[in-house]
């Protein structure tokens, strides 16, 4: 078949890096940051995490095509912040939300085990 290897949609090349940036050239704290070997998933709870922080004017995705693994996120701040702080924050944000949503998930499990299962 003409279909790609399954591992080819996340496992990153040799030599490719996992996240690149360009700054857009025509507008004033507007970037491009090209994430490799992702799809929607990560896209939209990027771009949801990046609506949160008051500095960003837009953020939006896209995937180029469907079969090539990799989307576009693009980032338009104020002046008081820049795409590549955006972008960071709303990394570490993540991180965070779902650290404590981990923690949650194994405290009520840990809660539930000793109890009967009806």
């Amino acid at each position: 078949m003409n279909a790609p290897d399954r591992y080819e949609r996340f496992v990153v090349p040799e030599g490719t890096k996992k996240v690149s940036y360009e700054r857009d050239t025509k507008i004033v704290n507007a970037a491009s940051f090209t994430i490799e070997r992702e799809d929607h998933t990560i896209g939209n709870i990027l771009r949801m995490q990046l609506h949160r922080d008051p500095n960003v004017l837009f953020a939006g995705y896209k995937l180029p095509h469907p079969l090539q693994y990799k989307i576009v996120v693009r980032i338009h701040t104020t002046s008081q912040s820049s795409p590549t702080q955006a972008y960071t924050q709303a990394i570490d944000d993540l991180d965070k939300e779902l650290l404590q949503l981990k923690k949650a998930f194994e405290d009520e499990k840990n809660r539930l085990e000793g109890k009967p299962y009806y």
